[in-house]
C-alpha cells in the first residue's frame, strides 16, 4: 500500500498545472521634429464704384495683369447728372500683390530662406531636435530627454497578465 501511494504520489506530482497564463510587455518610444512650413496667399486688386446723380464720363478701369508687376488703376471721371440736386460719388482701389515670375520657394535643410512677401502669409518655424533622445530599459523604465523647439518625444510601457480558466 506504501508503494502504490509512492508512485502515486510521484506521478502526480510530475503533471503540469492546468492554467493558462499569458503575460505580455509592449514597449515603445515616439521622437518627433516638427518640420518648416509656409504658406502664402496673394491678395487680390480689387476696384469698387458708387455714387447717385452722377454720370461717369470715364470709367474706372483696373490696369492689365502682368508678371512681375501690380495690377495699375486708371481713375474715373464723372459729371453730375441733375445740376442742383445732391449728389456722391465714391471710387475705392486696393492694390494687390505683384504676380511674382516664379511661384516656388526653396527648403534647405528643413528650412525656407527666403520667404514670399505676399499681402497674406503664416510661416512655421522647423523644430531643432536638439539632445532629443529616448530609451526604455530592460526593466521598463521610460528615459526621454527634451530636444530643442518643435520637438515631442513620448515613452510608453503597457504590461498585460491574462489568467484563463
Amino acid at each position: 500500500m506504501k508503494r502504490t501511494l509512492l508512485v502515486l504520489a510521484a506521478t502526480l506530482a510530475g503533471l503540469p498545472a492546468q492554467a493558462d497564463l499569458i503575460h505580455k510587455v509592449q514597449t515603445s518610444i515616439s521622437l518627433t521634429v516638427d518640420g518648416a512650413g509656409s504658406v502664402a496667399e496673394r491678395v487680390p486688386s480689387t476696384l469698387t464704384v458708387s455714387g447717385t446723380n452722377v454720370t461717369l464720363d470715364t470709367t474706372p478701369a483696373l490696369g492689365a495683369l502682368t508678371p512681375g508687376t501690380a495690377l495699375g488703376y486708371t481713375p474715373g471721371a464723372f459729371s453730375i447728372t441733375t445740376a442742383g440736386d445732391s449728389f456722391s460719388y465714391s471710387e475705392a482701389y486696393l492694390g494687390g500683390d505683384n504676380t511674382p515670375s516664379v511661384l516656388s520657394t526653396t527648403v534647405t535643410s528643413g528650412v525656407v530662406p527666403a520667404l514670399p512677401t505676399f499681402g497674406k502669409v503664416t510661416t512655421t518655424s522647423g523644430g531643432v531636435s536638439g539632445s532629443l533622445a529616448g530609451s526604455i530599459d530592460s526593466g521598463g523604465a521610460v528615459s526621454v530627454t527634451a530636444g530643442g523647439a518643435g520637438t515631442t518625444a513620448l515613452g510608453q510601457v503597457v504590461t498585460s497578465i491574462t489568467i484563463g480558466d
